[in-house]
């Protein structure tokens, strides 16, 4: 793999070996927050050699285990609120004081997906997203990861990285994301993306996307959700029907056309199909976090998943509404399972 700097910052301390996150010290300082931009040039699997940008942020404690956390394809490089850029990150309520994931105590790792920006538009893989996470840490200094937290498209990235990259992360925490891509979602998002081509073809690609995201709400949250939330008898407006759940979904989907390019919306979509890996392949302490309902990464996948990590996996199931959503809503119960997962000692590590 080539790779061009750009803009690199380097970490100002590598990672120390051992897995004990520190506790606190009796005072809080304010965590390093560095934002920068890195270039290479990735081979891709599908797409041949391609010149991209690695956008990242790095906040935590100097010194601190290094974490590297993805979300969904939705997700950005910026986690939280910190002192570098004030505003809401897609992760606040697990990036906070007194979290498993407080900056004061881990240096957190993240970055735009290849592809998020809408400037590559050729089909990206997984693996491709693993081997750039691999290059940002070599232009970063950084020998390995403490651990992979990743959630949806992100725990896809983090199983193929734990694959392709075991020396380089200790442990792995794959929330609501499996092996491969089950053949019913896969046909969901097809569905969504004749939407969006349907939408092209009218010169309407905002509301081809927009109504593309409105699917997608159906199929991230449960009935149990939809029955508790929008059980009111529907509205007839304008001579047509309107039922209850119609206000939040074009609500959604309005919100997610005015930050999102089609063209990342689709090869982001087509990646999470794309995605294969052989859980035989994984030799990392692996945490998989299933919810019961998950209509995206039906449980059936996750304890297939385990069985082939073998000694290497371990599943924890939740039960929730928010199906599979449940990791942005399910903040107390996940930041349980991250506590017990990235403190507990590996094998032949100190406890």
């Amino acid at each position: 793999m080539s790779l061009v700097d750009t803009a690199v910052h380097r970490s100002d301390a590598t990672p120390e070996p051992g897995w004990v996150i520190p506790g606190p010290t009796g005072r809080r300082t304010t965590p390093a927050c560095v934002r920068g931009e890195h270039a290479i040039v990735l081979q891709t699997r599908h797409a041949g050699a391609r010149r991209v940008t690695l956008r990242y942020e790095l906040q935590g404690a100097p010194g601190a285990p290094v974490v590297f956390v993805a979300g969904g394809i939705s997700a950005h490089l910026h986690l939280a609120a910190n002192d570098a850029d004030t505003s809401a990150g897609w992760l606040d309520d697990l990036v906070a004081e007194g979290r498993t994931l407080d900056p004061a105590r881990v240096r957190l790792l993240s970055f735009d997906f290849v592809g998020a920006d809408g400037t590559f538009d050729a089909p990206i893989d997984t693996a491709d997203q693993a081997h750039a996470i691999a290059a940002l840490l070599d232009a970063l200094g950084i020998d390995y990861l403490h651990a992979f937290v990743g959630y949806s498209y992100g725990a896809l990235v983090g199983l193929q990285f734990a694959a392709r990259h075991a020396t380089r992360v200790q442990r792995l925490v794959a929330v609501s994301g499996a092996h491969r891509a089950h053949p019913y979602a896969a046909a969901w998002r097809a569905l969504q993306r004749q939407a969006v081509a349907l939408g092209q073809l009218q010169c309407a690609d905002a509301q081809g996307l927009s109504l593309a995201r409105q699917f997608a709400m159906l199929s991230y949250r449960t009935p149990e959700e939809f029955a508790e939330r929008f059980d009111a008898a529907p509205e007839v407006v304008n001579g047509r029907v309107r039922v209850a759940a119609e206000d939040y979904l074009d609500a959604a989907g309005a919100r997610y056309v005015a930050r999102t390019p089609v063209t990342a919306w689709l090869r982001l979509s087509e990646s999470i199909d794309l995605h294969r890996v052989d859980p035989r392949e994984i030799r990392v302490p692996t945490t998989v976090v299933a919810v019961e309902g998950d209509r995206i990464v039906p449980l059936s996948d996750a304890v297939t998943l385990l069985e082939g990590l073998g000694p290497h996996g371990q599943l924890r199931v939740l039960r929730s509404p928010y199906g599979h959503d449940a990791f942005l809503k399910e903040t107390d119960r996940i930041d349980a399972v991250l506590a017990t997962a990235l403190r507990a000692p590996i094998s032949g590590e100190a406890a």
